[in-house]
């Protein structure tokens, strides 16, 4: 079996890091693969040490006329038996080029999201990495007999203990986490309001970069908690800061997935989370984790003060979650669910 993956995303975000994990997990499987993506010199060093043949497209908009074509070349080159493609613009320019090429393979589109499906039209099959997204497609049309469940595995499930006072958090001082990118869909600002609510020992890091980053940190400072948070960046270390944090938080309006919350189980590092759909699909709430209302501060500060107060609920809360990564999103068994479904 043959394998052509096609992203079209930019330079930093969790698509594109999985991206780059799923396809060096396919590679390390043995998979006959290429990669078709958008130059990056950090993704394409990243593959390049992998193992894993890449091919550099544009992936532009409207007027680019260039990308299907050459995709297309590749396929007729490559012969692979599936183009698995990320996101509407790698999608629409995939099923573009499989119709141009000899040989047409069979189009998968992955639905990391609440998509559009008009975008995925002229695939064969999709992928929703939630029951919740497959049930979605097949709500808006999509025949339920070509939408399938195939969830995402974390990229860095492996984390070193490093220093807490490069985040201001002294000896003894609660250390909080949260990271993605600075966008409000990631409610980073109820996660400062429900901050501002807790004990001045407490200390918080939100790693990440976006749009958003001076207005929190302007809210932060008019909540009169800007000396207690810091914001360090994107971090490529992030397994390492989820082992040395107290809690990880996930305080998302909108996250489909979530696979920080599966970061944070492999690392051992108890969570709480606002109830957006990934979130509360994969968290069971009391068991291996704390869910509350997604936009509600005040709950958020009650789940956080609770693992501050109680070690053993954050030990308990960290052992379950951990069993839970363990059974089912670990590489081997995300790609051996791949598998499957390429038969």
């Amino acid at each position: 079996m043959k394998l052509l993956q096609t992203m079209a995303g930019g330079a930093v975000g969790g698509a594109e890091e999985f991206f780059v994990a799923l396809a060096t997990a396919f590679h390390d499987r043995g998979f006959d693969q290429r990669v078709a993506a958008r130059p990056d010199p950090r993704r394409d060093g990243r593959l390049a040490a992998a193992g894993v043949p890449r091919l550099p497209l544009r992936f532009g908009g409207v007027l680019d006329r260039a990308t299907a074509p050459r995709l297309a070349d590749e396929i007729d080159r490559f012969a692979p038996d599936i183009v698995m493609s990320w996101m509407k613009r790698a999608t629409a320019a995939s099923v573009r080029a499989a119709r141009r090429a000899r040989r047409r393979p069979v189009c998968v589109g992955r639905l990391d999201g609440y998509y559009d499906l008009r975008y995925y039209a002229g695939c064969d099959h999709v992928i929703g990495v939630t029951p919740d997204i497959v049930a979605h497609a097949v709500r808006h049309g999509w025949p339920a007999e070509r939408a399938h469940f195939a969830p995402n595995f974390p990229v860095h499930d492996s984390g070193a203990r490093i220093s807490r006072q490069a985040f201001g958090a002294p000896e003894g001082a609660p250390l909080l986490l949260a990271a993605g990118r600075l966008h409000p869909n990631k409610g980073f600002d109820v996660l400062l309001r429900a901050f501002a609510r807790l004990d001045e020992r407490a200390r918080l890091a939100i790693a990440g970069e976006g749009g958003e980053r001076r207005d929190l940190e302007s809210l932060a400072a008019a909540l009169g908690v800007a000396g207690r948070v810091r914001f360090p960046g994107w971090r490529g270390d992030i397994a390492d800061l989820m082992a040395s944090a107290d809690i990880f938080v996930c305080p998302s309006r909108i996250e489909p997935f979530g696979i920080v919350v599966v970061e944070a189980w492999a690392n051992r590092c108890p969570i709480a989370a606002c109830a957006a759909s990934g979130p509360a699909w994969l968290i069971d709430d009391g068991a291996t984790g704390l869910l509350s209302p997604v936009d509600d501060a005040a709950a958020l500060a009650d789940s956080l003060a609770a693992l501050i107060a109680g070690p053993a609920l954050r030990a308990r809360l960290a052992a379950a979650g951990r069993r839970r990564f363990e059974s089912e999103f670990t590489a081997r068994a995300v790609v051996a669910r791949h598998e499957a479904l390429f038969g």
